[in-house]
């Protein structure tokens, strides 16, 4: 009798262990699938993009890399993101090669957004940034400039003449999302000119100022010679003397769709309203966008009584020549040509 109760003890023992072992093999196979879902790579292994809406939840975010192969689990996702109780963030996501799951919503979570890059030089024209933007696959070339001159109302109450966005594309680097429209980049460039006109005090004279600039930006790339270049446009602006802007006349053949890329001796008489060799006065707007250096020094140009120039660009002594008389000026000219053929140019 004894015996049999022993027996039973130990049936009973031995089924409880085995169901102890069971459960504790399962929660390991969960375990081991827990880890498998959130820490092994898993993803594309070419370029995959994901775009996410504005206001979308975690589980229409979760379906949509669950859709895309981005993630392996939807409810993984979400599970995740009730453990670590972050906002995720909506934009369009490049993913390229397998990762954690952890590493996907780390992403998400700061905003890590895929943008291209378009650099805007000091001085660069609307035509040399609408390159830029088709380079960058951003758009055409085209449609970048016909977004200028359309959205010239951005610029209305800074210049209300003004015939399109030429002088308030602010230089900087800008990073854009791979779909942006023409109208939103040329907006964000206003903006940030906006910006660059209240750090330096801007706030009168915005065409005569800017455009100003953009012949000095144009005209020199040194520093310390940004005053007095603007000094001599002042100066023979106050003399009712033409301005006889390189610069200025290549813009013109550029809106014409004429420049080639070599101002020759021949262009300085062709007539466009652009042409400061043939009309007193300043252009009819500006001819490139300047930065701030070149807005200062339009602001408050150095007191000089300087007439002529010969630009820093074309010397190959890499400093610009000023001369208060004709002679004077003269005389630079044949030092620049004479350091020209000391250099092997013509």
């Amino acid at each position: 009798m004894v015996s049999r109760k022993r027996r039973s003890r130990k049936k009973k023992n031995s089924g409880a262990a085995r169901v102890l072992l069971a459960v504790f093999l399962l929660a390991l196979l969960a375990a081991g699938a827990g880890a498998w879902l959130f820490v092994a790579p898993f993803g594309p292994q070419s370029e995959t993009f994901v775009e996410l809406a504005p206001g979308s939840s975690s589980a229409q975010i979760g379906r949509q890399l669950e859709s895309a192969g981005v993630v392996q689990s939807r409810f993984a996702f979400d599970l995740f993101r009730l453990w670590k109780r972050g906002t995720l963030r909506a934009g369009e996501y490049r993913f390229d090669r397998p990762a954690p799951l952890a590493e996907v919503y780390a992403r998400i979570a700061r905003g890590d957004v895929f943008t291209k890059a378009v650099t805007v030089p000091e001085g660069a024209s609307i035509f040399e940034i609408a390159a830029r933007v088709e380079q960058a696959g951003l758009g055409t070339r085209q449609g970048f400039l016909d977004a200028a001159v359309q959205q010239v109302t951005l610029i209305a109450d800074l210049d209300p003449a003004a015939t399109s966005l030429e002088g308030y594309l602010f230089p900087d680097t800008y990073r854009f999302a791979r779909k942006a429209t023409p109208a939103q980049m040329v907006a964000a460039m206003v903006r940030r000119f906006r910006v660059a006109a209240s750090q330096v005090g801007l706030k009168e004279n915005m065409h005569r100022v800017v455009t100003i600039a953009s012949l000095v930006e144009r005209e020199t790339a040194v520093d310390a010679e940004r005053p007095l270049v603007a000094s001599v446009f002042q100066n023979r602006l106050a003399h009712n003397m033409p301005l006889m802007s390189d610069p200025t006349v290549i813009y013109g053949q550029q809106l014409a769709g004429q420049w080639q890329g070599v101002i020759h001796q021949s262009d300085l008489t062709r007539d466009t309203a652009y042409n400061t060799y043939l009309h007193a006065g300043l252009p009819p707007g500006p001819v490139a966008n300047p930065g701030i250096k070149s807005l200062r020094a339009a602001m408050d140009p150095a007191k000089t009584d300087y007439l002529y120039f010969v630009a820093a660009g074309a010397n190959p002594q890499g400093r610009s020549l000023f001369a208060r008389t004709l002679d004077e000026h003269n005389h630079n000219v044949a030092g620049y040509r004479h350091a020209v053929k000391k250099a092997g140019g013509r």
